[in-house]
């Protein structure tokens, strides 16, 4: 299939990428090398779209390598703006024409859905959320495809607003790179769910600043199969008194892949009465696959109530030995139990439309790779 000009980024040669090194701690897990040979894929045929929408009203927006597709797009509330990059290491990538969501006080919008299509070589795009006092958003974004994705996302959040984020990752090659940058007014609320269900490469790079009494709660399930990597590493911080923070993570990795979660709360020295939670864990397939886990609690706060766990280890043997005695068998078992090893970080999701399609997401690729 011919791709059009608009449609097509000629990929930049890898050794010109700027890239962070692994030797710095906060990317030492991070595959630089997938992500360099995603940005040089050559062209591949366009994958079809319509699939990833799901049945929900509102806006439409669906981007070809980074640029938007008018004919399949409907914008609704949501703008193209020019985006000025910041000095992260990937996030800075992605500047110029970018989308935004812009809502008034007390608005509430229809569910936004965002399909990122890509078809080999790098593309870039930014992207904003701003939620003025009392604003109710919802968005839902799915990558497909092959290539470098690279995505930088602002999120600012006043008073009392709310946002619900669900982001799927379905790339069948390259690599997904996302920065994640909130800042939550007063009593705001962020709940972000990612799934990596593809057999793309990825990193999801969070920075999440809660203020006075918000809540906010990043996590999710990434699931690797053959020599496949992925990662989070996140990192919230209380500035203000009365917050509450949740990082639910799992991993899933079979063959010889890799998953890393490395999960930080800060606590400033007057935010007092804060609330934080992490939860890392993963589930070992084979024992050829490996799972990183690095919680981190970084507290000047002396009146606070935090917590971490992270554990790692393999299906329990009792419940498959139980499950086949009566009669399921072994690879329904596991499919069983492991679905229900992810099923806490998809829960999150409020949507029951959204929360489906990420539950078969996950489904289907249990099916694969058991």
């Amino acid at each position: 299939m011919a791709l059009s000009a608009q449609a097509w980024r000629r990929p930049s040669v890898p050794e010109l990428l700027d890239l962070p090194s692994t030797r710095a701690e906060a990317w030492r897990w991070a595959d630089m090398g997938a992500l360099s040979a995603a940005a040089a894929l050559a062209p591949i045929a366009r994958a079809e779209h319509e699939e990833h929408f799901l049945d929900l009203p509102g806006a439409r927006l669906l981007f070809v390598n980074g640029v938007l597709d008018e004919v399949h797009s409907v914008l609704d509330r949501v703008t193209l703006i020019e985006h000025v990059a910041g000095d992260h290491a990937l996030g800075r990538h992605a500047q110029g024409t970018g989308w935004s969501l812009r809502l008034d006080t007390d608005a509430a919008a229809d569910p936004v859905q965002v399909v990122h299509v890509a078809t080999g070589g790098e593309n870039h795009l930014p992207a904003e959320i701003v939620l003025a006092d009392d604003a109710v958003a919802t968005v839902v974004e799915t990558f497909v495809g092959a290539g470098w994705s690279n995505r930088a996302t602002r999120i600012a959040l006043g008073r009392s607003a709310r946002l619900q984020r669900s982001v799927r990752l379905l790339q069948a090659g390259g690599f997904v790179s996302l920065r994640e940058e909130a800042e939550l007014g007063s009593g705001a609320s962020l709940v972000s769910v990612f799934l990596g269900a593809g057999q793309a490469g990825s990193r999801i790079d969070g920075q999440v600043v809660v203020g006075e009494g918000g809540y906010a709660e990043m996590g999710g399930a990434l699931l690797t199969a053959g020599q496949q990597r992925q990662e989070c590493a996140v990192r919230v911080r209380h500035a203000e008194p009365n917050g509450q923070s949740h990082q639910l993570w799992r991993a899933v990795a079979a063959d010889t892949s890799v998953a890393s979660l490395a999960a930080a709360v800060e606590v400033a020295r007057h935010a007092q009465k804060t609330d934080g939670e992490q939860s890392l864990r993963g589930l070992l397939l084979q024992r050829t696959a490996t799972v990183n886990l690095k919680p981190e609690l970084e507290i000047f706060a002396d009146d606070v109530k935090c917590a971490h766990g992270a554990t790692v280890g393999e299906l329990d043997t009792r419940a498959l030995f139980y499950m086949q005695s009566r009669g399921i068998p072994k690879p329904r078992a596991q499919a069983i139990l492991t679905r229900a090893f992810v099923a806490d970080a998809l829960d999150r999701i409020a949507s029951e439309p959204v929360r489906e399609a990420f539950a078969a997401d996950a489904d289907a690729w249990l099916d694969g790779a058991l």
